[in-house]
């Protein structure tokens, strides 16, 4: 049984007590089945308590090792790492012809990690077979490497493993995207990426440019200009919201003292029109490039701006494929896979861990990937996810399917991954037919505020929490003030396109002039930074996607962020 609990970190628990009625009467063997039956129930706790006694030696029973392989299951289930960490030098020690050894090895290993103690981690893993959870044990060692800041402890192992691939890599991006890059260090990353082969083009550290006193930021959109037709115009009103929010960040950097200037591009309907645009001499010149808005698009540019190394925003897209491996792209949205990922830290939090969550996810690219990061995340966390589905919105019989079997009143929580105007409303009949007192929570996307089919009183004050990466509060002093500006120039009310417009601008703007146009190692060392409009953006880490996913609740017909 392979366990990975994750690479959160949390507050270790006291040593589950005794709950319930005694079951000392029941034979070693019952006491096992029932063990592991509520490990795989999720209850983490009673199961401990049942197979603990099983795994000591003066139990003489016949599945001992097993049953302290469990229980350190559970216990790193619960996050208790010291006791894990016990049950399984039990294990080793007392029963050390185990068969599934190497399950037990790669457990320690991460059981090591979550104490931050990367020696011993390092030590456990290398006694693994080569043949024997080889990816999983790769993965384990990317996932946990970004935490470790001690330089000496680098270095020592480095030394302790000059052939391992995962270390020189994540130490490498350490070097390069951590923010502390020195000339010293450029030897180093030079015998890195000699030694395991590594795109130099990635791992070149960003060269020192001058700050300037003005920048030029190339925009690339397509306004399909040589299409005056209404169908056209409309269609692509959000391109040109868009680019009106761009405009009016250039205003306020401007009265801040900032020269910006934007030069726009029109990359039309396909990708002929921009790989036109991209040959043209002076877009080598820029300083930051904005667009494109669709995918074929977008690796395009992609590749361009690591070519040259520029970096460039897509200002729309949720897919964090887009920017992986190349430090000069970033999302200024949060990705799909971000998003689940903090969603579901939050559930954890909010909602605990003790109860299944059920899981029920569209059927496209993007909802996949945040159900996926969602699962792994929760699961991270100490918790299990009973359910998960997929559905097509669209289709009555794969909606009804979805939604057909559920033990809401068993499940710890419930999510809903679906932007679709059907959903929101199928889901939200199906909750409220339970009794109040026994409708789990509900976690759902921002969006479904905004379905003219869905009545706010539907949110106010129930347990519905709402995912919203661009939520913004209308009352605050920033937006009203944006809000201003932008009736002033353009007539009309700003749309969620001119928001986001503006605000990109105004946080990658202001990111050249703090740090010049390679910003990449100043925004993985910032903290979050508040928004004008939203709740703000941060890279910390080295993210090349916004980190900040605001979850919002409706209470007297306030909204509360949550996180």
């Amino acid at each position: 049984m392979l366990v990975m609990a994750g690479p959160a970190r949390a507050q270790v628990p006291a040593k589950p007590k005794a709950t319930g009625p005694a079951t000392s009467a029941a034979s070693p063997d019952a006491r096992y089945r029932n063990g592991k039956a509520l490990l795989d129930q999720g209850k983490y706790p009673a199961a401990l308590k049942e197979l603990e006694p099983l795994a000591q030696p003066a139990a003489r029973f016949a599945r001992a090792a097993d049953a302290a392989y469990f229980s350190a299951v559970a216990a790193a289930r619960l996050k208790a790492w010291p006791e894990a960490e016990q049950l399984l030098n039990l294990l080793r020690t007392e029963y050390p012809t185990y068969p599934n050894l190497p399950d037990v090895l790669f457990l320690q290993g991460q059981v090591s990690f979550e104490q931050d103690d990367f020696d011993t981690a390092f030590k456990t893993l290398a006694l693994l077979p080569d043949a024997r959870l080889t990816p999983e044990r790769e993965l384990m060692k990317a996932q946990y490497l970004p935490r470790l800041t001690d330089r000496g402890t680098w270095q020592r192992l480095l030394r302790r493993y000059p052939a391992d691939a995962t270390l020189g890599r994540a130490y490498a991006d350490r070097l390069v995207f951590g923010g502390a890059f020195s000339e010293a260090d450029r030897a180093q990353l030079d015998a890195l990426v000699a030694r395991f082969a590594l795109d130099r083009n990635r791992y070149s550290p960003p060269a020192r440019v001058a700050k300037k006193s003005t920048y030029n930021v190339g925009v690339l959109l397509p306004f399909e200009l040589n299409d005056p037709s209404w169908q056209t115009q409309r269609k692509n009103q959000f391109v040109t919201d868009l680019y009106a929010g761009l405009r009016l960040a250039q205003d306020s950097l401007q009265r801040a003292g900032r020269t910006l200037q934007l030069f726009a591009y029109d990359t039309g309907a396909d990708t002929l029109a921009l790989k036109q645009v991209l040959a043209q001499p002076e877009l080598a010149g820029m300083d930051l490039l904005i667009g494109p808005v669709y995918k074929s698009g977008a690796r395009l540019l992609a590749r361009y701006a690591r070519e040259h190394q520029i970096v460039c925003v897509n200002p729309l897209s949720q897919d964090g494929d887009l920017v992986l491996d190349n430090p000069w792209h970033y999302l200024f949205s949060p990705s799909a896979t971000t998003q689940g990922r903090l969603a579901a830290q939050f559930a954890a939090s909010a909602f605990g861990t003790s109860r299944p969550g059920v899981l029920l996810h569209e059927d496209n690219r993007d909802d996949a990937a945040f159900a996926a990061a969602y699962k792994a995340a929760f699961e991270a966390q100490g918790g299990k996810i009973g359910l998960l589905r997929r559905f097509n919105p669209d289709v009555d019989e794969s909606l009804n399917t979805a939604f057909t079997g559920l033990d809401l009143p068993g499940a710890g929580h419930v999510v809903v991954m679906s932007e679709n105007r059907r959903t929101g409303p199928y889901a939200l009949s199906i909750m409220q037919q339970q009794p109040a007192a026994k409708r789990p929570p509900l976690l759902c996307p921002g969006s479904w505020l905004g379905n003219v089919r869905l009545d706010v009183q539907q949110f106010n004050n129930a347990n519905v929490y709402l995912m919203y990466p661009r939520y913004f509060d209308d009352q605050a002093p920033g937006y009203r003030r944006f809000r201003q500006l932008y009736l002033q120039r353009q007539r009309v009310p700003p749309s969620a396109f001119a928001n986001q417009g503006f605000e990109m601008l105004l946080y990658f703007g202001s990111a050249l002039f703090q740090y010049g146009p390679a910003f990449q190692a100043g925004l993985a060392s910032a903290p979050q930074m508040p928004g004008a409009v939203f709740e703000g953006q941060s890279y910390v880490g080295g993210a090349h996607d916004n980190q900040v996913v605001p979850v919002v609740k409706l209470t007297n017909l306030e909204t509360q962020v949550l996180r």
